[in-house]
């Protein structure tokens, strides 16, 4: 019989979960490769044979997403596979038409074809774009478990930007792990918070491994998704997070609607600094899309390090990265906090960006007069702290949820801001949770 030739488009995320739950071991497909994009340093690569199994002795070649149209015909695909996220309805009906064009045939996998079943009770937080807020929510939502006497392990979305086969099981206790498994900026971004609150986190590539090693350790497992994709884990409770700065977004991106549908919560973040009409318009389209789902409106209040030293001074503002970039916004706590705390003057990073952080800016061009806080490898990391040195600020606003100083030293003081969900009206979430895991 013949195998069907599969190729996969993916980010390093979910589309090695999807080849690992769907294609592995499966002998009526071949995958003949995957492609990459967002990330930077992918392409090129191979996804490991130590991982790919047996049917794939060689492993599994991962090319670039702006090969497609070629790589059909060279490949003989029958069969193409989109599997990341934070993309636009739009971009996903270009891709489909790029591979129909070239006679492939064009799939999404669903969740009933790639969650995974716990053993653990499980809450999922996602949400309908990058940047919307999963992080905050997550950090409440371990609050409440922790308050509730429970003991929670994290699983986070992945992100094996560096070596794949080394990044098969990571798990995350202390800032030295941090440390030993080179983490990027993202990648602490998204695990040091929980470090901080004594609560361990795993991520990496195999998650069936990953999911059991995590419920050895957990009474409830909370999983924190990337992007805006949905959860790898089937849930006893799937909490959304929705944006009312991108209001429309949440019907309108990938697979962002597929959470904002699927979930159990919605959270409305950001309510203290969005137009009160941008918050009506997302509750009406909620109303229309999931009218079952529970429905709670939180802050995000901001605190700042120190705020007396902003006032009158040149701040370069540091924003979370993927929220910049491909979660398209152009602001995010750090320019709402040097607004509010009279900050003299906003510096445009643009003219001293250098490297990959200048090739960012022509990438993302609505990013505008804030500093995306790159650093998927220690040259960009480099290129991150000469920017910021090269800049005629007087402070660094540093809006990512870890401390900077930690890892870079452009000859500024950088003062941290900091962020979490204060929920301001509707049900209680600590009943919610109490009542989806029987507690």
């Amino acid at each position: 019989m013949t195998r069907r030739r599969v190729l996969i488009l993916g980010a390093a995320g979910r589309d090695f979960h999807n080849f690992n739950m769907v294609y592995r071991n499966n002998p009526d497909f071949e995958v003949v490769g995957f492609t990459a994009t967002q990330i930077p340093d992918i392409a090129g690569r191979r996804y490991p044979a130590v991982l790919a199994g047996e049917l794939y002795p060689d492993g599994i070649p991962i090319y670039d997403e702006a090969d497609l149209a070629d790589l059909v015909p060279q490949l003989q695909v029958d069969e193409v596979v989109l599997a990341y996220s934070d993309i636009s309805h739009l971009q996903v009906m270009h891709l489909a038409s790029i591979a129909l064009a070239a006679g492939a045939d064009f799939t999404l996998l669903g969740p009933n074809s790639t969650m995974l079943e716990s053993r653990r009770p499980v809450v999922a937080i996602c949400a309908v774009r990058t940047g919307a807020g999963k992080s905050q929510t997550s950090r409440k939502v371990v609050e409440i478990l922790q308050s509730l006497g429970q003991r929670v392990v994290a699983i986070r979305h992945p992100m094996p930007y560096g070596d794949i086969a080394a990044q098969r099981l990571q798990r995350f206790g202390s800032h030295e792990d941090l440390d030993r498994h080179q983490c990027t900026i993202e990648e602490r971004e998204e695990y040091e918070p929980y470090i901080e609150r004594g609560v361990v986190v795993y991520a990496g590539v195999d998650y069936a491994e990953i999911l059991a090693a995590a419920e050895e350790e957990a009474d409830v497992i909370v999983w924190d998704g990337g992007n805006n994709d949905f959860s790898f884990i089937r849930t006893n409770l799937y909490i959304t997070v929705a944006d009312p700065h991108r209001v429309g977004h949440e019907l309108s991106y990938h697979p962002g609607e597929t959470n904002l549908r699927m979930a159990d919560v919605i959270i409305i973040n950001k309510v203290d600094s969005a137009a009160p009409e941008a918050v009506e318009q997302l509750q009406a389209n909620i109303a229309q899309a999931n009218p079952k789902a529970a429905v709670i409106a939180a802050a995000s209040p901001i605190t700042v390090d120190d705020p007396v030293q902003i006032r009158g001074k040149r701040v370069l503002v540091v924003e979370d990265g993927p929220t910049l970039t491909h979660g398209e916004m152009a602001f995010g706590a750090g320019t709402i906090a040097a607004q509010r705390l009279e900050a003299g003057s906003l510096v445009d990073p643009r003219p001293h960006a250098v490297g990959s952080i200048a090739a960012a800016f022509e990438e993302y061009p609505h990013i505008g007069t804030v500093l995306p806080a790159l650093g998927y490898g220690r040259r960009q990391l480099e290129e991150l702290e000469a920017t910021i040195a090269a800049c005629p600020a007087d402070i660094v606003l540093a809006a990512t949820p870890i401390d900077l100083g930690r890892l870079i030293n452009p000859g500024k003081p950088i003062l941290r801001v900091r962020y979490e969900l204060d929920p301001q009206s509707g049900p209680d979430l600590t009943q919610l949770i109490r009542q989806a895991l029987s507690l």
